[in-house]
């Protein structure tokens, strides 16, 4: 039995990752204006990971028990996330949609930027499962500018899905025989862990976060720019998913922001009973 996905992947627009990101004046946020912005790495290769899935599964050779009908990419913040949704779509996604949030300021903390919490966001997310009636979906472990790491598993738990982080490996094999549970196709993902790589087996709907070994995104092409400028980008709000107050409360505040302290330079030594005497003084030893 070929099991249809509709695929979800969320994508944020954050500091492109070759920037050394600056605190503000006062201490309360990395500053973000005339700041060069890019698709978040980990999103990247979510979008790869679902193109890939697409191709296995059209290519003649292959016999895979699924088909990919759809792989829609979703975006939450202000008007210019709509750039990593075309980038999104220029690199295989089919459509997307772009869930307007804007900049609200700094919060009652002096921290922030009126941004969703990650719990906001995996409600925005779940709605959008439902309505577009998605049964996988595959983001980034964590977006580089939050750190949180905390979306992908409370979507998971929103939904009652099954799901599998930091995967550095997906695949969809076939079922096992039986029953209709145990005949449908399962996923299977390869994570790492200290000490080795746990793999992980579900059944379709599931979330899966996605790891920097998962894969090597490809390059937006010329030609695929300009299509992507034809696919369907469709506007939202928060209201729209009735989660206008729910999704935008806000739980956490910033107190302080600050840069990590200097790296003190390293030194020289002779030889290796140099290098224990110099652990001895450090206390290393």
């Amino acid at each position: 039995m070929t099991v249809p996905l509709k695929i979800l992947v969320p994508v944020k627009r954050v500091i492109d990752y070759a920037i050394k990101p600056r605190v503000n004046a006062s201490r309360t946020a990395v500053v973000t204006a005339s700041v060069k912005h890019s698709m978040n790495p980990f999103d990247e290769l979510s979008i790869e990971a679902a193109v890939r899935l697409r191709e296995s599964s059209s290519s003649s050779s292959s016999n895979t028990p699924y088909s990919v009908a759809d792989i829609l990419a979703l975006s939450i913040g202000p008007a210019k996330c709509s750039d990593v949704l075309r980038t999104a779509m220029a690199m295989g996604a089919d459509r997307s949609i772009h869930v307007a949030v804007e900049d609200q300021g700094k919060d009652a903390g002096g921290g922030g930027e009126g941004e969703l919490e990650p719990l906001g966001v995996a409600k925005v997310l779940q709605e959008v499962v439902k309505r577009e009636g998605c049964n996988l979906v595959i983001l980034g472990k964590q977006s580089i500018d939050g750190d949180n790491g905390q979306t992908g598993q409370m979507l998971a738990g929103l939904l009652g899905w099954g799901q599998a982080t930091q995967a550095s490996k997906i695949d969809i094999v076939p079922g096992e025989g039986g029953g209709n549970e145990d005949a449908a196709a399962k996923v299977e993902v390869k994570c790492e862990v200290d000490g080795g790589v746990e793999t992980l087996r579900s059944r379709i709907p599931m979330v899966i976060t996605t790891d920097l070994r998962l894969n090597e995104p490809r390059y937006a092409s010329l030609p695929n720019i300009m299509k992507a400028k034809k696919k369907t980008l469709e506007k939202m709000t928060l209201a729209d998913y009735g989660l206008e107050e729910s999704a935008g409360a806000r739980r956490l505040r910033t107190l302080k922001v600050e840069e990590p302290p200097p790296r003190q330079g390293g030194g020289k030594v002779a030889d290796v009973d140099g290098m224990i005497s110099k652990l001895k003084e450090l206390g290393a030893i």
